[in-house]
């Protein structure tokens, strides 16, 4: 933005130390004054001799010495004024540098204030600390359209390829090929649309309504009990109501995703998912264990990471894109929640969500 030139908040800070210097030094000077006029009687003389002073001497002489020394006042108000002014604001201008310097691309770059607490301090604190995390989050961004790019161009490299066969083999098996190609198209529209909920959820571009998180996660259990059956997995759902304030649909895809990694991601016979759900103090809760492989601290620390199945874990059908828990710990963050994910001993995962509480719904 365009804006006229000004004064500096240096020279402004000379100028008020200048000002409130000389006013200082004319109000001490005028006190003397009126001290000379109101209690030294006119005709009083100071000093033995014929030449001793009177008022009126005084108050001649001391009107050109007052004169000199708001002159002195002003030069040393300015020079000193400037001379303070630039240390105070020292700081500022390391940290406008570091603006600058931040300006051209380089978020590597860092302040480091040293000295005491104080304002300025705590200004560099916050710009480092604001560059940490702005420099975190462009480098996952960038992790994220690697790996997204990686994703996509797969299902459009495995359909080229079977076009490409099917051209140059008159006698494939169409049907085979058909089929081949719907399972391609298919995991290519599920990744475009993990994608695109993934994108809303960082917008945070949603409305925001009441919500008991305890409904999400029958319901969630409800729609994936098939699916569970089929693996041979039990659903068991417990607690009470944990209402909350967010999107219907983002934090109902957060429980669906959560259950159905839970489910994926199990033993192969005779698994388990436990689903419960609380209100503490100000605080929904939703907790979702799952029986499984015993998993290692460092392996945890990474299934947030869009793309992260976790080598070891899923089984070969229905592995999912990746983005199943980088969706959670999205939509999380956009309600203002925290995501926890513990291995549990015997095996398996507890993944722990909490997000901001609301009062109770009535008759609930």
């Amino acid at each position: 933005m365009d804006r006229a030139s000004g004064l500096s908040v240096r020279l402004k800070l000379t100028l008020s130390y200048a000002g409130f210097i000389m006013v200082a030094g004319a109000l001490l000077l005028a006190t003397v004054w009126v001290f000379l006029l109101r209690y030294v009687p006119t005709r009083a003389t100071f000093g033995p001799g014929p030449f001793s002073p009177t008022r009126a001497d005084l108050l001649e002489a001391f009107a050109p010495r007052a004169a000199q020394a708001l002159v002195f006042l002003l030069v040393f108000g300015l020079v000193g004024g400037w001379f303070l002014a630039g240390r105070m604001l020292a700081p500022l201008t390391r940290i406008t540098d570091a603006a600058r310097y931040v300006g051209t691309g380089s978020l590597s770059h860092r302040i480091r204030l040293e000295g005491r607490s104080d304002e300025f301090r705590e200004l560099a604190d916050a710009f480092d600390a604001m560059l940490a995390r702005l420099e975190a989050r462009i480098a996952e961004q960038q992790r994220f359209a690697a790996n997204a790019s990686h994703e996509l161009r797969t299902p459009l490299a495995v359909t080229q390829t079977l076009l490409d066969v099917a051209r140059k083999d008159p006698d494939v098996d169409h049907r085979e090929l058909l089929h081949r190609l719907q399972a391609v198209n298919t995991r290519a529209i599920d990744l475009t649309e993990a994608l695109l909920v993934l994108s809303r959820a960082d917008q945070r571009s949603f409305a925001r309504e009441d919500i008991d998180l305890s409904l999400l996660a029958e319901d969630a259990a409800e729609t994936l009990l098939p699916m569970a059956e089929r693996r041979a997995v039990r659903i068991q759902t417990s607690g009470a109501a944990a209402p909350t304030l967010g999107s219907p649909a983002l934090l109902q895809q957060m429980t669906t995703n959560l259950l159905h990694n839970a489910i994926v991601h199990n033993l192969a016979e005779g698994g388990t998912v436990q689903v419960t759900t609380s209100a503490r103090s100000d605080t929904a809760v939703l907790t979702v264990e799952n029986t499984g492989t015993r998993l290692s601290p460092a392996l945890v620390a990474t299934l947030v990471e869009p793309f992260q199945r976790g080598s070891g874990r899923a089984r070969t059908d229905h592995a999912g894109v990746g983005l199943g828990l980088a969706i959670v710990e999205s939509i999380i963050r956009a309600h203002d929640g925290t995501l926890t994910l513990a291995s549990r001993p015997a095996g398996g995962l507890c993944v722990t969500v909490e997000l901001p509480g609301r009062p109770r719904f009535a008759g609930s």
